[in-house]
């Protein structure tokens, strides 16, 4: 036959199989022998699966993979749905209590007015006192390059305002026309 003649044919792609979050739970664990915790939290010693599963139904409950990486796997006998719902609240409350930290950035310039200094470093003080990290950021434009430290000044001013609630993370430096400076704060909520 000629190369012409001959139709290429295409599969069909499969559907991609829905991963299955949470553990293993009754006929999916495919082990001979778990070691068994009941209901009542009684550790019963290595099981055959079989029989385990059959204590899971006649106690009307689920048989759930705790801990699959044991030689033999942990299961335990308990409500999936109940146990998936609580591992499901304790994980909203760990990220309830958790606190990100923003680094807030102020830009300055050498000649910043002393009311316009002030206004920021209110800004800073609130930053801090909430929890965030402040990057201090010195411009400097044309011939205020040949007085850079009249901008050390400034941000040395800075950190000595905020001293008692705050710790420099990193120690003002030069990147082109600019200096920076990072403040931490000392105790966070």
């Amino acid at each position: 036959m000629s190369k012409e003649g001959i139709d290429t044919i295409r599969r069909p792609q499969r559907p991609v199989q829905p991963q299955k979050d949470g553990p293993r739970s009754n006929r999916e664990i495919n082990v001979p022998e778990v070691q068994l915790i009941d209901a009542e939290g009684e550790n019963r010693g290595v099981v055959n699966t079989r029989e385990a599963m059959t204590m899971a139904q006649d106690a009307g409950l689920d048989l759930v993979e705790i801990s699959p990486n044991a030689k033999p796997p942990v299961c335990k006998i308990l409500d999936l749905g109940k146990y998936k719902y609580q591992a499901q609240k304790k994980a909203a409350e760990a990220r309830k209590k958790q606190k990100v930290i923003d680094v807030k950035e102020i830009k300055m310039r050498p000649n910043t007015d002393t009311h316009d200094f002030e206004v920021k470093m209110r800004n800073v003080v609130k930053f801090l006192e909430g929890g965030d990290k402040v990057k201090v950021t010195m411009r400097f434009r044309g011939r205020e390059m040949a007085h850079q430290e009249l901008g050390l000044q400034l941000l040395n001013q800075v950190r000595e305002r905020v001293q008692e609630i705050s710790k420099v993370e990193a120690k003002p430096k030069t990147e082109g026309r600019q200096m920076i400076m990072i403040l931490a704060p000392t105790a966070t909520k």
